[in-house]
Order: structure tokens, then C-alpha cells, then sequence
């Protein structure tokens, strides 16, 4: 995959050192707790919209490949595969599975349960070696292109599509629907919980709504959802400025607490917004 394909997350990372990316941040990436789950049938007590349906979904993957990968074809990124230097080692598909942090791990082992004959199982001892480090001992060239091998297949496209869900969107949508919060208050839950991992630390999407909670209460417990939704987006931003690689924010000002200040509550079209100084557009 060229090189061009992350040049919005190259633009955030400065030289960031493995150990200060230790202390603070990913640690909480490598969790496997995930947000506490609703059932799916949980109401939404506020503004409507369900981020889950077909059109928004789309509309989701859409604007998160817009800041991982600086495109909206997110479909075009199951074949991707860099090291962009943020400390969590290769960093690779659709939804950034990372050989230091876990998620790729999980991945390939749930792949290989599934699909034993696939281009990525032999490289399983060397992705459990690396986790946890930014290491390429045991993987190198030849794993990069074991995994665009396989990215070409479409059981391990499906494999990816069911990780994402089963750990970041998923978890993500229906705590928001918990919570009572709409389309927009869904993706913003989505969209931390990507970049910060699941589980319960200060710097994990957990520990974000935590510090919300303490400032503003959701829209399932009588409060008021836009008030909640920047409370939630003003601890995220917190947690992103304590990291070099993501203290660029324009992901949360010039998106999405652009819709929220429009009332965009259920996340309709046309979207307008900026990340990392790109415009991007969905009608």
C-alpha cells in the first residue's frame, strides 16, 4: 500500500518515544475489557437515529477512514499495512488493527480458528513475541505481504469487518444507546473507542466517558445530550493532548463538535467537515 495512504496521521506524530507512548497511552489499547454492553433493543431516549442501520454505518466507516487514512473509500483499506511510527508497531486494515497493542493479534487468531489455511497463521508466534512493543522481530516485509495477500481474500475481509464490530463498533453503539444519546453521540463514542482502545483506563474510551460522567450526565439519566456529548468530547480531548502521536484534535473541532454544534444530533446528510485541515463531504 503507498505510503500516501496516512499522511493525516503522519502529519500528527512527531518523534514520539516507545516509552512515553508506554505511560501514556497505550497501555490502554492492548485491554481486552470492552464498554459495558446494552441490549440491542436499548432505547434511545433522546434525539433518534441509529448509527448501527446500513446508511449510517457506511456513513461511519466513512468518516473514520477520513482521519486513519485520509480517504473516504474505506473499503480500500483492508490491504493496508505501515509502521507510522506512533510506538504501536505496524498499524494495518480497515480499522487500524496494531501489532503492538493486541487487536491484531486477536485478529489473526481468530482468523486462523476460522480459516486455518491463510497467508497470515505461521507469522502467530512472532505477532505474540511483538505485542506489546513496537517490534517487526519475526515479521518484516514478508508479513506485510502475507497480509495483502490475504486482504485479497474475502474471508479475512470478513474477519476484519467482524473484529471491528465485535470489539470497537459494537461495544461503542450500544453503550451510546445506553446512554441515550443518538446517531452523532454514537459516532463520537465509535470514533474514541477507536482510537483509545476499550477498557476502563483514564486513557481508554472507558476512562473518557468516566471523566464525562463527572462533568455532565447523559441523556439516560435526565440529562441534556448535546451538554453531555461536549462534556464527553472535552475528556477526550484531554486524553488525546497528554500524546504527541494524537494531539491534533481537528478529528473532534472541525467535525464532529461541528455537527453537534449544528443540532446534527442523528447524524444526517449532507456532512461537511476537516481533519487535519482536509475537507471531506458526504451528500
Amino acid at each position: 500500500m503507498s505510503d500516501t495512504l496516512r499522511p493525516a496521521m503522519r502529519r500528527a506524530l512527531g518523534a514520539v518515544s516507545f516509552l512515553a507512548l508506554a505511560v501514556s497511552g497505550p497501555v490502554a489499547l492492548s485491554s481486552h475489557a470492552s464498554a459495558d454492553p446494552a441490549p440491542a433493543s436499548a432505547s434511545i431516549f433522546a434525539s433518534g437515529g441509529d448509527l448501527a442501520s446500513p446508511e449510517k454505518k457506511e456513513i461511519a466507516m466513512q468518516i473514520v477512514s477520513s482521519a486513519e487514512n485520509s480517504s473516504l473509500d474505506w473499503k480500500a483499506q483492508y490491504s493496508y499495512i505501515e509502521d507510522i511510527g506512533d510506538g504501536r508497531g505496524y498499524t494495518a486494515g480497515i480499522i487500524g488493527f496494531c501489532s503492538g497493542t493486541g487487536d491484531m493479534l486477536d485478529l489473526v487468531e481468530r482468523y486462523t480458528n476460522s480459516v486455518p489455511d491463510n497467508p497470515l497463521a505461521e507469522y502467530l508466534p512472532a505477532l505474540r513475541k511483538v505485542d506489546g512493543s513496537d517490534s517487526h522481530e519475526g515479521l518484516g516485509s514478508d508479513f506485510e505481504n502475507a497480509w495483502k495477500e490475504a486482504a485479497g481474500r474475502a474471508d479475512f475481509k470478513e474477519a476484519q469487518n467482524g473484529e471491528r464490530d465485535r470489539v470497537y463498533f459494537d461495544p461503542a453503539v450500544n453503550q451510546a444507546k445506553s446512554d441515550g444519546l443518538g446517531a452523532l453521540g454514537q459516532f463520537i463514542y465509535y470514533d474514541a473507542i477507536v482510537m483509545h482502545g476499550p477498557g476502563t483506563s483514564q486513557a481508554s474510551f472507558g476512562g473518557i466517558r468516566s471523566a464525562a460522567l463527572q462533568k455532565a450526565k447523559p441523556p439516560s439519566q435526565g440529562g441534556e445530550e448535546t451538554a453531555y456529548l461536549k462534556a464527553f468530547l472535552d475528556a477526550r480531548r484531554v486524553v488525546m493532548k497528554q500524546e504527541e502521536a494524537h494531539a491534533d484534535t481537528s478529528r473532534i473541532d472541525t467535525a464532529q463538535l461541528v455537527w453537534l454544534n449544528d443540532g446534527n444530533l442523528d447524524l444526517h446528510t449532507p456532512l461537511k467537515w476537516k481533519v487535519y485541515g482536509d475537507p471531506y463531504e458526504i451528500g
